[in-house]
């Protein structure tokens, strides 16, 4: 993923304790959107405990400078086979560099994102950098797997794009897998060789939810979204750190996910559609839909999308630009299919084309060839987002959100759809 384009910076400021800090944002951000009290933030509730689903509709799982870390960022949510939700972030311990040490970290809800439980690390950097969750739930097994990406702490994006690092430093990509629900998740186990081309430089899984199809001719099949940078061609005068390099693919898992391979490649590199972060939805036809970033391509607008037809392999059609969401700047966002509502198509992300703000809902009624703006959450600032399907009719957004900053907080938030 390319997070050198950032357009927004993040402002840090000390505050009194944490606790003030969790309690007084809250309350704000509840007053400020007209909703409910947020209660017990930081830790399960009576309500988690008898497995009711409570009337909140936000409450804020991560906020900057706790727990041992100076940022969180990079969303990702999945709701089990249980109903827990699993809300999983790129925990910046140093700073809110994309680089150093980092790790993913996880909180659990059981009470619908209205409380959440203890914070876990489940891929520890010890100083390197541990990111881009990609959670799913494997439908015929229940586990959630989950694939993260890897690089040594002490390089940069930039060097790994122009070739001045070693494998070893360079991005890797790793699996592991949860049998409980998410309490515990097995080590990470490294899959780079099966799913990482040799000149290929960058490669960044997600971020966001990965896909399990559910029905059609690849039921039970696990896609991951995933996007790299590629080398330049032998006596080019590039140094492969042009937005041109950037690509888009998509992996998969037929066996629940022990073993992975490449699907669909988009390799034009022109630098018209530069494909980056990517995220994808199962129509109700079993096609895929495929969303995608677009990295300062010359085509006018921000986001690019496709379809495939055969489970990830392929893509019926290079991507193109999606002039409906043309309101999106240059930043993930995530969509999501949804079984209410005849099986609407969502879409997430902020909605000011040159400023990461003013996080928004669009809705597809046709498998994504429009989009209709369904309402704005917030004029505040606003970065990554992860979409889950809550309940009939009920999604959840877990998107990056400040009033100073965008990266102040990661703020769940519930809304009908």
């Amino acid at each position: 993923m390319s997070r050198m384009s950032d357009t927004s910076r993040v402002i840090r400021r000390r505050r009194p304790s944490v606790r003030h800090r969790l309690t007084a944002a809250a309350l704000a951000l509840a007053a400020a959107a007209g909703l409910t009290a947020l209660a017990g933030l930081g830790g399960p509730s009576a309500a988690a405990s008898t497995g009711r689903l409570p009337g909140c509709s936000t409450s804020v799982p991560y906020t900057a400078d706790t727990y041992g870390y100076d940022t969180f960022r990079i969303p990702a949510v999945v709701r089990t086979d249980r109903g827990t939700l699993l809300a999983f972030a790129e925990g910046r311990r140093a700073s809110a560099s994309d680089t150093g040490n980092i790790d993913v970290v996880l909180r659990r809800s059981t009470d619908g994102g209205c409380t959440w439980g203890p914070l876990a690390v489940v891929a520890a950097g010890n100083g390197d950098t541990r990111g881009n969750p990609a959670p799913v739930v494997d439908p015929r097994t229940g586990r959630v797997v989950l694939l993260t990406s890897y690089n040594s702490g002490a390089v940069t994006e930039g060097q790994i794009m122009r070739g001045e690092v070693t494998a070893a430093q360079s991005r890797r990509v790793f699996v592991q897998s949860s049998r409980d629900d998410g309490r515990s998740f097995s080590l990470p186990r490294e899959i780079t060789s099966a799913v990482k081309l040799p000149h290929w430089r960058w490669y960044a899984t997600g971020p966001g939810h990965a896909v399990a199809l559910t029905h059609g001719r690849y039921a039970g099949r696990l896609v991951v979204p995933a996007n790299h940078s590629a080398a330049p061609a032998p006596g080019s005068s590039d140094n492969g750190q042009e937005p041109k390099y950037y690509g888009g693919h998509a992996l998969y898992s037929d066996d629940h996910g022990r073993s992975w391979h490449i699907g669909f490649v988009d390799d034009t590199y022109d630098g018209e559609h530069n494909s980056n972060e990517s995220s994808a939805a199962q129509l109700p036809d079993g096609r895929l839909y495929l969303s995608s970033r677009d990295q300062h391509g010359v085509a006018v607008g921000n986001r690019l999308d496709s379809y495939s037809s055969d489970g990830g392999r392929t893509l019926s059609r290079p991507y193109a630009v999606q002039p409906t969401l043309n309101d999106v700047p240059v930043v993930q966002a995530s969509v999501l299919q949804t079984s209410g509502w005849s099986g609407s198509l969502l879409f997430s992300g902020p909605s000011v084309p040159t400023a990461r703000q003013a996080m928004a809902l669009w809705r597809s009624r046709d498998a994504g060839r429009t989009f209709t703006k369904l309402l704005t959450l917030s004029q505040d600032r606003a970065g990554y987002s992860d979409l889950v399907e809550v309940g009939p009719g009920l999604v959840g957004v877990l998107y990056e959100t400040g009033v100073a900053g965008t990266y102040e907080r990661v703020v769940w938030r519930r809304v009908p759809a």
